[in-house]
């Protein structure tokens, strides 16, 4: 009797099967669901509470400012409104920096840091970057850009116990996301690498967001996925 006509085996399949299905579909859902559904506190947060009381409060994307939204685009991913999730350039290029050994840079883009924040957990592994795909696939089937990027700006680490923009705009300029400034939204943007250690006025904040302010003084203002 060959391994395959074995019935374990044949048995172990047909469930290993019904479970990827299973997964499927209730990923699916999870995801649609979503489309309307604010996320609560995610995975992250949980990790980062401790016995701290985290910052953090979600608003509209039309209550953001777009000099916010343009900001962590010219920082974060500014082939955002062209791709499908994966900006393969950018991966090829980061790639062939790791090879040459240094400093690792990454390539993720605002889709994969949502698919990561909102639905899985801290780490690295195959397993966690498979899921990180399957997801990052699903929002951007199933959202459309103006919600992924609602979702990232509202559960995005922004410091030491804030997430959001919303909350960072408060804490940091004492004012709401709607009402900041392309300097301000530039340095906050500009932390995003390193939320709890940078701080807002941090030499390496400061150098990033004079880069980002240029881009996006020169990328313009006009959001391709607001036309």
């Amino acid at each position: 009797m060959g391994l395959f006509s074995n019935p374990t085996f044949r048995s172990i399949r047909k469930w290993t099967f019904r479970i990827f299905l299973g997964f499927m579909l209730l990923s699916f859902l999870w995801v649609l669901a979503l489309k309307w559904i604010n996320p609560g506190t995610t995975l992250l947060m949980i990790s980062r509470s401790g016995d701290k009381t985290l910052l953090k409060q979600w608003v509209q994307l039309d209550d953001i400012s777009k000099n916010m939204q343009l900001a962590v685009i010219c920082g974060e991913d500014q082939n955002f409104c062209q791709h499908w999730g994966f900006d393969f350039k950018a991966i090829k290029s980061a790639a062939e920096h790791n090879m040459k050994g240094g400093k690792k840079r990454g390539a993720s883009t605002i889709s994969q840091q949502t698919a990561k924040n909102v639905f899985l957990w801290e780490g690295r592994s195959w397993l966690r970057k498979g899921l990180e795909v399957w997801f990052t696939a699903l929002i951007e089937l199933l959202w459309g850009k103006e919600r992924i990027m609602e979702v990232y700006l509202n559960v995005i680490e922004t410091g030491d116990g804030i997430f959001g923009v919303e909350a960072a705009a408060q804490n940091y300029y004492g004012k709401t996301a709607g009402k900041l400034s392309k300097n301000e939204a530039a340095h906050i943007s500009g932390l995003l690498p390193c939320p709890r250690t940078c701080g807002l006025n941090s030499r390496f904040t400061s150098r990033r967001a004079q880069v980002i302010y240029y881009s996006m003084t020169r990328f313009g203002i006009e959001l391709e996925y607001l036309k």
